[in-house]
């Protein structure tokens, strides 16, 4: 009986230390490899890409490391959702992980197109034709406008649900409201647009992160 009573105590401490970390992470890493392949590939469409040499490790290293970035979401992803417990709405709930998966799978997308392009220069194809124009420019739009749209729809969601639930305090919805409205409305294809939501993964994460270390869970006596 004494068992029973302590795993819900223990499980309302994991969630949220286990979703800060995995939010931290792909805070991180999904920085560094945006800001890897856009400093190879810049946002504008004018700009001459740099497909050899640096650009190509850099290319490279985004594309490695983006696979782990998505791994982090999905954890990130599934413990939040944890932690909205039974008072969970089934809409919102639904909006918030479709939103999700759709973000991640556009980011993966985006990231194989720049790798396929890489890989064709690598055996001899020649950049900055009409193909790979049209490939990169594809790649932007991708992650710049529709992943980004639903990267806003997600927080938006999200934030809802934090005010439903109060697992999240008011004001952290009322900040994820105002940054999903500038991803919902953004129309550049600049590096500072897909930062914001990294951004604030990371702001989130570090806010649960301090707040399971000052909680202590108070346990049943048996």
């Amino acid at each position: 009986m004494s068992d029973a009573m302590e795993r819900p105590a223990i499980r309302r401490l994991a969630s949220p230390r286990a979703a800060a970390v995995a939010g931290v992470l792909f805070a991180v890493l999904f920085a560094t490899s945006l800001v890897l392949l856009r400093s190879a590939l810049p946002g504008s469409l004018a700009a001459e890409a740099d497909w050899r040499g640096d650009g190509a490790t850099r290319i490279t290293l985004a594309v490695s490391i983006m696979p782990f970035a998505g791994i982090a979401f999905l954890w990130f992803l599934g413990v939040l959702r944890d932690t909205f417990g039974e008072g969970e709405d089934k809409l919102f709930s639904s909006v918030f992980l479709g939103s999700g998966i759709l973000f991640l799978a556009m980011v993966f997308v985006a990231a194989a197109i720049a790798g396929a392009l890489l890989a064709t220069v690598d055996v001899g194809g020649e950049p900055e034709t009409t193909a790979f124009a049209f490939a990169r420019a594809v790649m932007l739009q991708i992650s710049n406008v529709y992943a980004l749209r639903m990267a806003g729809v997600f927080m938006i969601s999200l934030g809802t649900l934090w005010l439903r639930t109060g697992a999240l305090p008011k004001w952290m919805s009322l900040v994820t409201y105002a940054l999903a409205a500038v991803l919902l409305v953004v129309v550049s294809l600049s590096l500072w647009a897909t930062l914001i939501f990294p951004g604030w993964a990371f702001l989130v994460s570090a806010y649960l992160l301090v707040r399971s270390y000052r909680k202590r869970p108070v346990l049943p006596h048996a």
